[in-house]
């Protein structure tokens, strides 16, 4: 059935632990529901989020959402929006003034899904239903106590493999990182780096190489130069022949395909917008580049990871979102598992609509404390 109306509920709230990296911090939760309701009922959901900064009243997301995306949706069927090409042309090439494109696009394929009675990840062509994930601290601006506490529970849950932001000004504390994670994780587990492009290509090369000297061995080092610099990731893959590059996670879909024009990553790193994230992986497949799900919101990602037959990895970063929906994705013994529901399997917890709706900005004093989460216990 048509697209008929929409609901936007906006939350904010105060993150459980600071997270960031060597660029940036966020210690609040700054997102919005956006829900697609079909002339029979059925919604689709997808969340509007900004890291940094809040986003404006709920009327004013509303005006610009009916001005700038209502019009191109209202009365269509979502199966058909899903697929659509468009040529964007001049002055219609631009962003929408808030940051909808997930959102829409996540929405648009739950809504879908639900109307074809499959879930997402099925009607994405999966042949399984859970992928490997690996945990991700965001932990740079954490001290050594809780760094080393948020590693030793994921080890306790049954992770083996864990991923720690460097690229400190002082690279030995990049190194005193490394030698704590070693402590609190089982032996053999598989560890990788994330310097978010803190490095040019020289400096990642003699710190890579002082990292190997140091006796830590890494499945793929993240995003360690700048984004655009095609030429040093292609020289860093061949240079670096004991670890892989990671990268992609910054470019849009035509920069992703640059990217991989350019030989410029081992594995490209993919994020939440279903439609992009599927039509990038088609192309990596075509020239056997292995894709890995970053973070997504809610773990939506595990029906991309699912769907696409070179994704080994789904990244979890214990981010404080489960109470926003009435069943989380399930995360086991280091494994995600999609839904076997309808849709992508989340619902808007009407609970979480009732405690956490914030449809007028506030400051930061007034947040109040964070919301439970059932996944990390307190850290130190």
């Amino acid at each position: 059935m048509p697209i008929s109306t929409f609901r936007i509920t906006r939350f904010q709230f105060a993150r459980d632990r600071v997270i960031g990296d060597s660029q940036v911090r966020a210690d609040d939760v700054n997102v919005a529901a956006l829900e697609l309701i079909s002339e029979s009922g059925e919604v689709g959901l997808g969340f509007i989020q900004t890291l940094f900064h809040p986003l404006p009243d709920q009327d004013e997301i509303e005006a610009v959402f009916s001005n700038e995306v209502w019009p191109t949706i209202k009365g269509e069927r979502a199966i058909g929006l899903v697929h659509r090409v468009n040529r964007p042309r001049g002055g219609n090439q631009r962003a929408y003034s808030l940051p909808f494109h997930e959102a829409l696009q996540v929405a648009l394929w739950d809504l879908a899904a639900k109307q074809a009675d499959m879930p997402l990840h099925r009607l994405l062509g999966s042949r399984r239903d859970r992928v490997r994930a690996y945990a991700s601290g965001l932990d740079f601006h954490l001290s050594d106590d809780a760094f080393c506490a948020l590693f030793a529970h994921a080890a306790s849950m049954g992770y083996s493999t864990f991923k720690i932001k460097v690229g400190h000004p002082d690279f030995s504390r990049d190194l005193r990182r490394l030698d704590l994670l070693k402590k609190v994780v089982p032996d053999g587990s598989q560890v990788m780096i994330d310097p978010n492009e803190a490095w040019n290509s020289k400096e990642a090369l003699v710190k890579l190489t002082a990292i190997r000297d140091a006796g830590h061995d890494l499945l793929w080092v993240e995003d360690p130069i700048l984004r655009h610099d095609f030429e040093g990731l292609r020289t860093l893959r061949h240079t670096v022949n004991w670890t892989q590059i990671n990268s992609g996670e910054y470019l849009d879909l035509s920069g992703k395909r640059v990217l991989m024009d350019n030989f410029g990553t081992d594995i490209l790193n993919v994020h939440g917008q279903v439609t992009d994230v599927m039509r990038i992986g088609w192309l990596a497949a075509e020239l056997g580049i292995p894709v890995s799900l970053g973070n997504t919101f809610l773990e939506i990602g595990v029906h991309m990871a699912a769907a696409m037959p070179e994704v080994e990895w789904l990244e979890y970063s214990f981010q404080n979102f489960d109470h926003l929906v009435e069943t989380p994705i399930e995360i086991r013994d280091g494994y995600a598992y999609a839904p076997n529901r309808p849709g992508h399997g989340l619902v808007l917890s009407e609970e979480a609509r009732r405690q956490w709706a914030r449809p007028k900005r506030l400051e930061r004093s007034q947040l109040g404390s964070a919301p439970k989460n059932d996944r990390l216990p307190l850290l130190p």
